[in-house]
């Protein structure tokens, strides 16, 4: 902005960076906070707990990842994507994987599914910020999105039902099996 398109006097600089840092800080908090949120989990055996829960709700994988695309889902709606990741990638992980789950075909179901949340009310963080940019009501976005949203969740489940439509393109470069 300064040095290519002249948009920023000099004057503005120091403006620009201590907004530029107290945004960067925000969200290094919220992510040193998932860490700690994380390690507490770590060190209470809840990821064991849970893993021990969730099989025994079912032995078949398609219908523990219909339950974890609802629970994603939900999640994403108050939670951000990253530090969801961060908190949950972890605990869900090993579960999946042990029951024959690639592991990048879940990292996939699991960020397509949460980054679905950001546009997800009540706290869907790409609501506020339209609604910031468009100057219209959160509600009014809301409505008009849920076609797309529709689309998602449909999108959501091809890729969690049939491997091929993630995995083939991790597959081809040598990154999957």
């Amino acid at each position: 902005g300064f040095f290519v398109l002249h948009s920023i006097k000099p004057e503005e600089i120091p403006g620009v960076l201590s907004r530029a840092g107290i945004t960067s800080a925000v969200v290094l908090l919220l992510v040193g906070a998932a860490m700690a949120f994380k390690t507490v989990v770590s060190l209470s055996h809840a990821p064991e707990i849970m893993a021990e829960f969730v099989l025994t709700l079912s032995d078949n994988p398609l219908i523990l990842l219909f339950l974890i695309n609802m629970l994603l889902f939900v999640v994403g709606m108050f939670l951000d994507a990253g530090p969801a990741i961060i908190i949950l990638g972890p605990i869900l992980g090993p579960i999946f994987v042990s029951m024959g789950v690639d592991p990048i075909h879940f990292a996939i179901i699991m960020s397509v599914n949460l980054t679905i949340g950001l546009a997800t009310p009540p706290m869907g963080l790409v609501l506020f910020v339209a609604a910031s940019v468009s100057r219209e009501r959160v509600e009014t976005i809301a409505k008009a999105i849920l076609p797309f949203l529709a689309v998602e969740v449909a999108v959501i489940f091809l890729i969690t039902y049939i491997p091929a439509l993630s995995m083939t393109i991790p597959r081809w470069t040598g990154f999957a099996n």
